[in-house]
């Protein structure tokens, strides 16, 4: 089935053929419109191409890397390769396919940050190579309350936040949970949002969310989009009168994603803002029953481990035009098929 291959530029005039094939499968939101479309204003370089498989059976933005190699448009900010397929099937024949239509000379493509649940990992196979990229960690929501899920987390975070509450409260203290969705709410929301991390490490180094910087930008153009069509939500947590953490969160199908969380550091560090958030917003999450999960996509880490014992495997996929660059590049790289 023959490939179709344009500039990615082009992308507005194509995007309810995004549109109908993401409606289709997963329909993970990290594959949205919205998501896409501000993406590519925010940190599209003109060099990137839009393809698509004129049976509808798959959908994808590319970019060039080195001589011959295309990859999946990747910018920091995305946690997924921006790949769309009918079904969650390995995608390795849909690939191939691609690889005659990409521009001369196309040797390989690359789908970056698979999920597993959106795209099955391919079997090994002579023209086709798969890597480990991180480990990532949802909660599973549909069909638990929360208080058995409560109950089956460690004694040391329960305590922990129960301790933590009784203080706030024997110093009369109030704490409160904030639900943002309306699209004039996130210009602020990103703006306070960029004021917590620049209290971190990322202020220290430049690279915190700002209103007016690159990343401030993006965030904004991405929530008013989702917002738009009510599927963003941004948590605020205060603690009495001061904003102590935030959670920005988008949601499509049946999941919702965590996407960032600062907290304010300079509280006392007898206080886990970011912690006591969470359990309020996973409790209601619970009890909505909306989602069957919330992902966080991240790397995980020790404080996941915390709150779930779901774990899965993100990947790498290279396919190859001939398995004898296959070979050439296995044996340059360690392999983790």
């Amino acid at each position: 089935m023959n490939w179709r291959v344009v500039p990615a530029a082009d992308f507005e005039a194509h995007a309810p053929r995004w549109y109908a094939l993401h409606g289709a499968g997963a329909a993970s939101p990290l594959l949205a419109v919205q998501f896409v479309r501000a993406l590519l204003d925010a940190f599209g370089t003109g060099k990137e191409v839009l393809a698509w498989r004129e049976d509808g059976a798959a959908m994808t933005i590319l970019t060039p890397a080195r001589f011959g190699i295309w990859n999946t448009f990747q910018p920091s900010q995305s946690p997924v390769g921006l790949w769309l397929q009918a079904g969650c099937g390995a995608p390795t024949d849909l690939l191939q396919g691609l690889l005659s239509a990409l521009p001369f000379p196309a040797l390989a493509v690359g789908l970056t940050q698979c999920d597993p649940m959106l795209t099955a990992r391919p079997a090994p196979s002579p023209a086709t190579r798969t890597m480990d990229y991180i480990d990532t960690a949802r909660i599973t929501l549909r069909g638990t309350a929360f208080d058995d899920y409560w109950a089956a987390r460690g004694k040391n975070l329960r305590n922990n936040l129960k301790k933590q509450r009784r203080a706030l409260a024997d110093d009369g203290v109030a704490t409160r949970l904030e639900i943002l969705r309306q699209p004039a709410q996130m210009a602020a929301a990103i703006a306070d949002y960029g004021r917590l991390e620049s209290t971190g490490w990322k202020g220290a180094n430049g690279s915190a969310v700002a209103a007016d910087n690159e990343q401030g930008r993006f965030y904004r153009a991405l929530f008013e989009g989702f917002a738009a069509i009510d599927a963003a939500s941004v948590y605020r947590y205060w603690i009495g009168d001061t904003l102590a953490a935030m959670d920005l969160c988008v949601e499509g199908g049946d999941c919702i994603v965590v996407l960032k969380t600062a907290y304010d550091e300079s509280l006392s560090k007898q206080l886990s803002p970011a912690l006591l958030m969470r359990e309020e917003a996973v409790r209601l999450l619970f009890d909505k029953q909306r989602f069957d999960r919330i992902e966080f996509y991240g790397r995980v880490m020790d404080w996941h481990l915390k709150w779930t014992a779901e774990v899965r495997t993100m990947y790498h996929l290279n396919v190859y035009r001939w398995a004898a660059l296959a070979r050439l590049h296995k044996s340059a790289q360690p392999s983790s098929d």
